[in-house]
Order: structure tokens, then C-alpha cells, then sequence
């Protein structure tokens, strides 16, 4: 076992790559990254229950989808690119320029006078995001062996009550008895909070390279980017702003398809590539990466919209469909944490896998029964199985494909399953907002007839305009919302089937760490990657 370091003093770095800490040198280092954590956590929940009156306030409710698919998609593609340059110049410094990066587009965000600059605004702002994600977690893996990150997990977790029940909370009482754009402001001062304690406490030795011999693959970056986008503004776009079969739609795919070949063989012949190849010839970290996807579209996909039929469908105000998601908050609080401790003192995590797509699954297809009937403690009920689903999932994918990789591949390794877990999203947000809005339209539509011209009524609508409405419309757009929700879970709930047998072909490979097993440990992973 590598010799301890002095406490207290800076973390090191042993010879096979792993930090050789004690408790308090460890809990010390990982200060910065609970408030970092707490700034990524508390933007998603403050945002969310506010997006049916920001969208409506800006006249762009049919375009809901794009101010989540921007923010997800432009972190997408940053993330594998922050994970490489940690590794390349150092973690410490490319977080916090994450986080500055995440701040300005916060404020920007706050200033939007229309849906264009919003939703380039949060594109913005899901910059820094990627950097946010993928630094927590390749500094975690930096300062805690597989094995042993259980007995820390905690530490991290402890921010998720704030954030997860917290968050809702605020961002509803913002919108309601302030201006939504303090939604987006409020993140200043944690961020710069951050910021400051990452800088005091965060002190790792990395040998990196000088930066005037840093190789970045540019060339990669950017196709990667255009044919993500065309692939993403195909799937938002087909069916409902231009027919599947248009010049529009055809062209937009057939960008996506040559850019992807044209972006392997760059990555294949890169020196320092975006997303290393090499990576997936190892079977536990292409399972664990499309276990992420699978994930991530049904998550980012669904519960974006689950605020829509809270507030629309069950008249319920922002601050109140805040405090409705505490069940599946909690549920994933204790799933993550309980499971972490678990896996920490048994070192198996399969059953986590298998059990945590069920659920997930489950939660999704319950979701899917919901009609303008459905009442909130039932939908309570719908929550907590979704979020086990979640919990068991979330910490436990992204454990085995750290643990899959060698350690002088962490940050490479974490930003690519970072990257394809948010790409999930992107494509589950887009795709899924594109059905949401074309049966809301579809409902409206044989309701009062095609020809009715309701765009415009319905793109400024915000569920307090909508208690002014006549009856008819009102009860109209309340089924319009639910038969739209219901497609959607449906639909996810259906993915998670491929989730379930992915899970069985994931091996239980040792995790890295202390123990009578390190060696052994260390051994399997030098097979299991190839080297």
C-alpha cells in the first residue's frame, strides 16, 4: 500500500496514479467540491419548476424543449473536452474555469429578453456545466479508490437534501413572489463561494505537461459539435417544423451520419483525441457508458416535462410542484447513499445495475397512467419508485467506468461516459419534446379544429394566464398536457427494457482499492483495459 502523507500538507499522487490520503485530508480536499456540487445540483432544481412561466412570460412554450436541450447538449459536448484537459493541465484549474465559465452564462441567462437569448444564454451556461460534472467526479476519482469511495460518498451526498428539496422550494418561491430571473442569479454567490474554497483546499500534484506542449483536438471538437447539433435539431425538428421525408430533415441526418464516421476517423488517428477509442475496447466501460445513456434520456427527457403537468394539469404553483418532487428527491437521496455504503463494504454492484433499470422502468410506466384525475399523493407514489430507479443508477454506472479505465485515463474516461450520459439527455429532451408538442398541438387541434389559430395563445401561456381562460380551453389544454406527459413516459419507460439486459452482460470486475484484494485489484483492471 502506497505510503501515506503527511496531515496536513497537499495531496499527492502515488506511483499507479491514486491519491495516498488520510480521512481528514481527503474530507479537507473534497470542501470545495460539495459546494461546487451544491452550485451544479441547486441550478437544475431551481430552474425547473420556473420554466412554465419562464417560456410562457417570452411567448416560446412550444419551444419548452430548447431551453433544456441547449443547456444539455452544449454541456454534451464540453464535457469530454474539460475531462482531457484536466488530465492534460491539471484538474484544479480547468474546474474552476468550469465554474466561471457557469457563472457568466448564469447571469446571462437572468438578462434574456426573448426564448433566442435564453436558449443561447443556457447553451452558454451548459459550457460550464460539462466542466462542473466531469471535474467532481474525476477529482473524487482522483483522491478515492473505487473500494473506498462508499465511506466518502456520504460527504458529497450530504449536499444532495439541500439541493433536491431545497432547490425546488426556492425556485418556485422565486417565481412566484419575485422575478424568475432571480432563479439564475442566485448562483452567483454560491459560484464565487466555490470558487474561493476550491482555490484554499483543493491541492493536487499531477504532473501535467507545459501548456506550450499541450495538443488539443480541435479538429475533433468541432465535428463532434456539428454532428451532435444536426442530429439534435433533426429529432426536435422532424414532424413539427418541417415534415420527416423534407430536404430539411434528410439533410440535417445526413450531416449527423458523416459527421459521426468523419469524427471516428479523426479520433482514431488524433494524438491527444476528444474521446479516446481505446476506452471501449473495454466491455464494463461500453456497458456502464450505454447503461449512462439509457439513463439519462429517460431522466433529462421526462422530468423536464413533469413540472408542465403539475402546474397545468393539477393547478399546482411553482412552489408547490417544487415541494411534489420531494418524494423522488428523497428516494434517490437514500438510494445513492445506502447503495454507495453497500458497495463500499461489499465491493458488488450488479445487482444495482439490474435492480435500478427495473425500478427506473417501473417508476416511467406508472408515470405514463397519469390523466387529469390523477391526484398528488398519488403521484407521489409514482415518484418515489422513479427515484430508487435513479438512486440505484445514478453513482453505481459511473463507478464502473471509473473503475474500467486506468487512472492516468480518469478524467478521459469520466468526461466520455460524462459526455454519452448527457448526449442521452440531449437526444431524450429533443426527441421527447418534439412528441410532447406535436400531441399538444394534435389534442388542441381536433378539439377545436384544425384551422383554429391557438400558436400564439398557447406559446405566451403560463399556468397563472390559464386560470383566466374560458372553461373550455382550460379543461381542452388540461387533457391536451396529460395525453402529451402520458406518450412521453410511455415511451421512456419502453427504453429502459434495453437498459435491463444491457445490465446482465456487465461483469462484477474487483473494485480498485485498499483491502487484502488490492493487488488482485490492480491486476484486473491492467487486464480488463488492455494495457
Amino acid at each position: 500500500m502506497a505510503e501515506q502523507v503527511p496531515d496536513p500538507g497537499p495531496a499527492t499522487i502515488t506511483a499507479d496514479g491514486q491519491a495516498a490520503l488520510t480521512p481528514r485530508q481527503i474530507i479537507t480536499a473534497m470542501s470545495g467540491l460539495v459546494v461546487a456540487m451544491l452550485l451544479a445540483q441547486l441550478d437544475n432544481m431551481i430552474v425547473a419548476p420556473a420554466l412554465p412561466t419562464i417560456v410562457g412570460d417570452l411567448g416560446g412554450l412550444n419551444h419548452l424543449s430548447w431551453v433544456v436541450t441547449g443547456y444539455i447538449l452544449a454541456s454534451a459536448v464540453a464535457t469530454p473536452l474539460w475531462g482531457k484537459l484536466g488530465d492534460l493541465i491539471g484538474h484544479k484549474y480547468t474546474f474552476m474555469a468550469s465554474i466561471v465559465l457557469f457563472l457568466i452564462g448564469s447571469a446571462l441567462c437572468g438578462l434574456s429578453q426573448n426564448m433566442t437569448e435564453l436558449v443561447l444564454f443556457r447553451a452558454f451556461q451548459g459550457l460550464g456545466a460539462g466542466g462542473l460534472l466531469v471535474g467532481i467526479m474525476s477529482v473524487v476519482g482522483m483522491l478515492v479508490p473505487p473500494r473506498e469511495r462508499g465511506k466518502y460518498i456520504g460527504v458529497m451526498m450530504a449536499v444532495m437534501p439541500v439541493a433536491m428539496i431545497g432547490g425546488p422550494l426556492v425556485g418556485g418561491f422565486i417565481t412566484d413572489h419575485m422575478s424568475w430571473r432571480w432563479n439564475f442569479y442566485v448562483n452567483l454567490p454560491l459560484g464565487a463561494l466555490a470558487l474561493m474554497v476550491i482555490w484554499s483546499t483543493l491541492h493536487l500534484s499531477h504532473e501535467t505537461r507545459p501548456l506550450n506542449k499541450v495538443v488539443i483536438d480541435w479538429w475533433g471538437a468541432g465535428v463532434l459539435t456539428t454532428w451532435i447539433v444536426a442530429l439534435v435539431l433533426g429529432i426536435t425538428w422532424g414532424g413539427t417544423e418541417y415534415p420527416w421525408g423534407s430536404w430539411q430533415i434528410v439533410s440535417l441526418f445526413s450531416v449527423a451520419a458523416v459527421g459521426l464516421v468523419v469524427f471516428l476517423l479523426i479520433e482514431r488517428r488524433a494524438e491527444e483525441p476528444v474521446i479516446g477509442l481505446h476506452l471501449f475496447s473495454n466491455s464494463n466501460f461500453r456497458l456502464s457508458t450505454a447503461l449512462g445513456f439509457v439513463a439519462g434520456f429517460a431522466m433529462f427527457g421526462t422530468i423536464t416535462f413533469l413540472p408542465q403537468f403539475q402546474q397545468f394539469v393539477q393547478g399546482q404553483s411553482a412552489t408547490n410542484s417544487g415541494l411534489l418532487l420531494m418524494p423522488m428527491m428523497l428516494s434517490v437521496m437514500a438510494l445513492s447513499l445506502g447503495g454507495g455504503q453497500i458497495i463500499s463494504r461489499t465491493g458488488r454492484y450488479k445487482a444495482f445495475l439490474v435492480v435500478g433499470m427495473v425500478l427506473l422502468g417501473a417508476g416511467l410506466y406508472l408515470f405514463s397512467t397519469m390523466d387529469v384525475g390523477t391526484s398528488t399523493g398519488r403521484t407521489a407514489i409514482f415518484m418515489v419508485v422513479l427515484g430508487a430507479g435513479l438512486g440505484c443508477l445514478m453513482q453505481t454506472t459511473n463507478l464502473v467506468a471509473q473503475n474500467s479505465v486506468p487512472v492516468r485515463d480518469l478524467g478521459a474516461g469520466t468526461g466520455t461516459f460524462t459526455f454519452v450520459r448527457t448526449l442521452g439527455g440531449s437526444i431524450g429532451v429533443a426527441a421527447l419534446g418534439a412528441i410532447y408538442t406535436h400531441q399538444l398541438n394534435g389534442s388542441l387541434s381536433d378539439k377545436f379544429g384544425a384551422k383554429a389559430d391557438l400558436g400564439s395563445k398557447v406559446s405566451g401561456l403560463t399556468p397563472a394566464a390559464l386560470k383566466g381562460q374560458p372553461e373550455q380551453f382550460v379543461s381542452a389544454f388540461r387533457g391536451a398536457v396529460a395525453t402529451g406527459t402520458h406518450s412521453i413516459f410511455l415511451i421512456a419507460s419502453t427504453l429502459t427494457v434495453a437498459g435491463f439486459v444491457i445490465a446482465w452482460f456487465v461483469r462484477e470486475v474487483a473494485l480498485r482499492g485498499s483491502g487484502p484484494s488490492t493487488a488482485e485489484n490492480a491486476v484486473t483492471t491492467v487486464e480488463e483495459v488492455g494495457v
